[in-house]
């Protein structure tokens, strides 16, 4: 009998053969030019503006010399995926809204309850627009990769990356590709959709919704903090530059005008039409406590000017247990529940409790938690940058009962989640002694979907936990075109 493959298969192996492809062109390389490589790549990435804030101090975002090469056919499945969990997650303001059993799933403080019901209309339920970044844990060169594709959580709000993905992407395709292809003259790599162009075409449509086409734009996070990513005052020369009227705006400097009718939201002499933020609801509300007005925002909430809209304020990682219990399948299309059920990680709000596993299979939650350390991880419900991520394997017995215990007294604040499978690549990293050593990095990507494309942000770290503000590096995930003549060995 003869073994063939299936057509799968031998799509999933050209992804294989691609990456690999990728790092034999790096290991010929001579170590001198990988050197040079590291020395030109940060170069690279501080002309282009990639500089981390860590406690007022200025940093250069670390790039991964080595881009993860994919293939366009497994882009388009990646955008058909994380479009539709973006547009289930879009759904949840009005789930919470009509349904008790979901409030109980993705808790809201009482102040921010009060401004969803005061600020959330019927025009949010027809047209809302939520710009997010949905991170998932995935193996590019398995061929199957589409069953290692789950995603562990949603950020749909200040996604970081808009400017970081492309900037990235064209500083590997213009510093080490052309050096690849002496090598490897028949590697053919480009650039996916430029996340600043994906963005840009969100808020004009959002704009146009609203009845404000071609309005003033205002990108807004705590500008003078001094910590995070200088992601937005990037963007806002990027679009100024195309000839955009965007600025950057801390929300303080945002003010209600009088303007002879209803009021307008100004920043200086300019009217703002549409807000891109940064910036939890919960501080939108605390706003005053800094000098700002919390009205302000309250107004741009209620006129749908706000992106994104209070959609974004349900990054629960529980909304995860919304969309893989049973209870709550009538939300969703059947064609939706399948995706779903195939690549969102079984998630719970954890507390002792009665559910399902990810079988279907009626559990006592707390009793499951204890039991299956080896197969879960425990994580804050609402934090972010990898903050407490408990990986259960990890730790040990005791640890693990430990933190059961602390997130017992911390109800509602905690979830339990199904651990991932976490790939881990090789990348050639520079040494002090001149010489190069090829070191496994583990990696999680973040996928930003529009309904015009899907940028991707991979980070890789040598720690389970992948944040860049954990030291972690950004990868560039570049697009293979190739055609007959490209050899894969």
């Amino acid at each position: 009998m003869t073994n063939t493959l299936s057509a799968a298969d031998e799509r999933g192996l050209k992804g294989l053969s691609l990456d690999s492809r990728l790092r034999r062109a790096f290991f010929d390389l001579p170590a001198s030019t990988i050197w040079e490589l590291a020395k030109a790549v940060p170069i690279g990435a501080r002309q282009q503006g990639l500089l981390y804030w860590k406690e007022g101090r200025e940093e250069t975002i670390n790039i991964m010399l080595r881009p993860t090469g994919v293939l366009s056919e497994q882009m388009n499945y990646f955008h058909t995926v994380s479009l539709t969990l973006l547009e289930a997650l879009k759904r949840i303001p009005d789930m919470y809204l009509d349904n008790p059993a979901v409030r109980e799933i993705v808790p809201l403080d009482p102040l921010e309850e009060e401004w969803l019901r005061d600020t959330w209309t019927s025009a949010h339920r027809n047209a809302h627009c939520v710009f997010g970044r949905l991170d998932a844990m995935v193996d590019f060169t398995s061929p199957t990769w589409k069953e290692t594709l789950s995603f562990v959580e949603p950020n749909l709000v200040g996604v970081g990356g808009i400017v970081i993905i492309p900037s990235a992407e064209r500083i590997l395709l213009e510093t080490v590709i052309p050096v690849l292809q002496r090598v490897a003259p028949d590697l053919r790599l480009e650039s996916n959709a430029d996340c600043r162009e994906l963005f840009m075409r969100e808020m004009q449509d959002h704009l146009e919704q609203i009845g404000r086409p071609g309005g003033n734009i205002a990108v807004v996070d705590a500008k003078y903090s001094g910590d995070g990513p200088a992601e937005l005052a990037r963007l806002a020369d990027y679009y100024t530059q195309a000839g955009h009227r965007v600025v950057y705006v801390d929300p303080t400097e945002l003010v209600l005008r009088d303007t002879g009718g209803e009021p307008e939201v100004y920043y200086e002499d300019l009217r703002v039409d549409l807000v891109y933020r940064d910036y939890s609801l919960i501080d939108f509300i605390n706003l005053a406590d800094d000098g700002g007005n919390p009205e302000v925002a309250r107004l741009l909430f209620r006129r749908n000017q706000m992106v994104s809209s209070m959609a974004g304020d349900f990054d629960h990682k529980s909304t995860f247990e919304l969309l893989t219990d049973t209870r709550f399948s009538q939300f969703f299309t059947p064609s939706e529940r399948q995706v779903l059920r195939r690549h969102v990680l079984w998630t719970r709000l954890f507390g002792p409790r009665r559910t399902t596993d990810a079988s279907g299979d009626a559990i006592d939650l707390l009793d499951y938690t204890h039991q299956n350390r080896d197969m879960l991880v425990l994580k804050p419900n609402r934090s972010y940058g990898g903050d407490r991520v408990i990986i259960g394997p990890s730790v040990s017995d005791a640890e693990w009962q430990e933190c059961i215990e602390s997130a017992l007294n911390q109800p509602g604040e905690w979830v339990v989640q199904r651990l991932a499978r976490i790939t881990a690549y090789e990348f050639p990293i520079a040494l002090p002694d001149l010489s190069i050593s090829v070191q496994p990095f583990y990696m999680v990507v973040g996928f930003a979907p529009t309904k015009y494309g899907t940028a991707v942000l991979g980070r890789a770290s040598q720690k389970q936990v992948v944040n860049v503000a954990q030291n972690g590096g950004v990868c560039a995930v570049l697009v293979g075109r190739h055609g007959e003549k490209l050899s894969f060995y």
